[in-house]
């Protein structure tokens, strides 16, 4: 009787389930015991569209016949459980599709045909690698001696002057290692850092200036001026000067057209008033004349005193009086402009954004400070606050003596803020005016956060040359 139960509660399953779901089951073959069964289609009043299938009365027939029936289907496989609806597969969008594929596994229908892709255009493949990312070049030059050539290729420099520039990266020195350069890039938020291999050991050349790409630094020890490519090692250094530059200088750089290729020239100048102009076409220095008289002397500068370049125009900070003396490189005109400064101001720096004049500054008053950006009013002469650091983030500097240092003052920021309990390094986009923390700075191989001690903003060109 139990299994007559049993196929009872079966047969009553298989009724709901084509109630529910019916649609005819396949025919059975003339072999299958349970083609023995009587089974005809009625129809259904409310699903006549639907088949209905009905089951010989176990009531009439002995268990034992029955029993003996499905134990025999069984045994011929004929007789399987049924599994829950299934609704139909719906279509997967490719992220689903490619969630669990390991990375960089490729099928095989999408291996790379190398009977295709040896015919590739050449002048097609230098356009492609001069947009590639910049970080990626570490890896791209030591593939083979024809990709590293492409560097010295004029065709890949134009397409390259093609790309537009994108954020600039920043080149500093550390406390901890004066001679060992950091390089940042904001895009991928990491840090490289380079073998100079063309300065002594023991050598403290600090990076004062740069444009198109490249570096310009000065040897503190020996007075002496270097320009370099950081990515490509390019590197020259410069001839010796009339003049012995001390470290109270002010150094910027500008381009002679529109990229390295027309040249590039440098200009010192000295708190007392005196300057030299190098000219990489020339390879020489040269004294194009004397400071006019109305700029007042001495000048506050020094090696971290930053120029900003708006095309053929250096910027400088003036103290006293407080304001700017520019420089035209072209013309060799020398100006002075009487701005005051906005009050409570410390550790200020000039900036340039695409032409605008900016100016970035600790605002202390009491025990709060906060870093604010101004932009200079051409109209007026006088700064205009335009954003300031967010004040959760300002918390952070009260009641503590935070100096400021900046970086890089090329549209994108980097500021170094430091306390004897505090070393905070910080971007800020003044297009997007955004304030982003910058990951510590840690050697290879290393584990102690690296202090910085001064660095440079700089545009990074794969085809720049010193």
């Amino acid at each position: 009787m139990e299994g007559l139960a049993m196929l009872r509660q079966l047969i009553g399953q298989l009724q709901d389930l084509l109630h529910l779901y019916g649609s005819p089951p396949p025919p059975l073959p003339p072999s299958s015991p349970f083609h023995l069964l009587h089974l005809h289609q009625l129809p259904h009043p409310f699903y006549d569209h639907h088949r209905r299938w009905c089951f010989p009365n176990i009531n009439e027939t002995s268990a034992e016949d029955y029993y003996s029936l499905v134990m025999a289907a069984g045994k011929s496989g004929n007789c399987k459980m049924l599994e829950p609806f299934k609704p139909p597969p719906s279509k997967r969008s490719r992220k689903e599709r490619n969630r669990g594929k390991l990375p960089g596994s490729t099928p095989a229908s999408e291996v790379m045909d190398q009977e295709i892709w040896k015919e590739f255009p050449e002048d097609l493949f230098e356009a492609v690698i001069a947009r590639l990312p910049i970080a990626t070049f570490f890896r791209f030059r030591s593939v083979c001696r024809k990709w590293n050539s492409l560097l010295e290729s004029q065709s890949f420099s134009h397409h390259c002057a093609e790309i537009p520039q994108a954020n600039p990266w920043f080149y500093t020195i550390t406390h901890e290692n004066m001679n060992v350069g950091a390089m940042y890039d904001p895009s991928t938020k990491k840090w490289h850092h380079p073998t100079i291999s063309f300065l002594p050991a023991k050598m403290i050349a600090l990076p004062v200036a740069s444009v198109g790409g490249l570096v310009c630094f000065l040897d503190i020890g020996h007075r002496n001026f270097y320009v370099c490519n950081p990515l490509t090692q390019s590197f020259k250094e410069l001839p010796a000067r009339s003049v012995k530059v001390w470290s109270r200088v002010a150094v910027g750089m500008t381009l002679n057209g529109n990229s390295t290729d027309e040249g590039y020239k440098i200009l010192w100048v000295g708190c007392d008033g005196e300057y030299e102009v190098y000219d990489s076409v020339k390879n020489s220095w040269s004294r194009p004349g004397s400071m006019p008289s109305n700029i007042k002397l001495p000048l506050s500068l020094n090696f971290r005193s930053q120029a900003i370049s708006i095309d053929s125009t250096l910027y400088f900070m003036h103290s006293d009086p407080e304001g700017i003396v520019s420089y035209n490189m072209v013309s060799g005109v020398w100006k002075q402009f009487i701005i005051p400064a906005p009050i409570h101001l410390s550790d200020h720096t000039l900036a340039e954004c695409e032409g605008r004049i900016m100016l970035v500054g600790l605002l202390t008053k009491n025990a709060a400070t906060c870093v604010c950006i101004w932009e200079l009013q051409k109209m007026t002469l006088l700064w205009k606050e335009v954003d300031r650091m967010p004040n959760i983030w300002c918390l952070e500097f009260y009641g503590k003596h935070v100096r400021m240092s900046c970086l890089g003052n090329k549209g994108l920021f980097m500021l170094s803020l430091r306390s004897r309990q505090m070393n905070r390094l910080v971007t800020y986009n003044v297009m997007s005016r955004e304030w982003m923390k910058v990951p510590g700075c840690v050697l290879p191989r290393g584990r102690k956060r690296q202090w910085i001690a001064c660095g440079t903003a700089f545009h990074p060109c794969l085809t720049a040359t010193a």
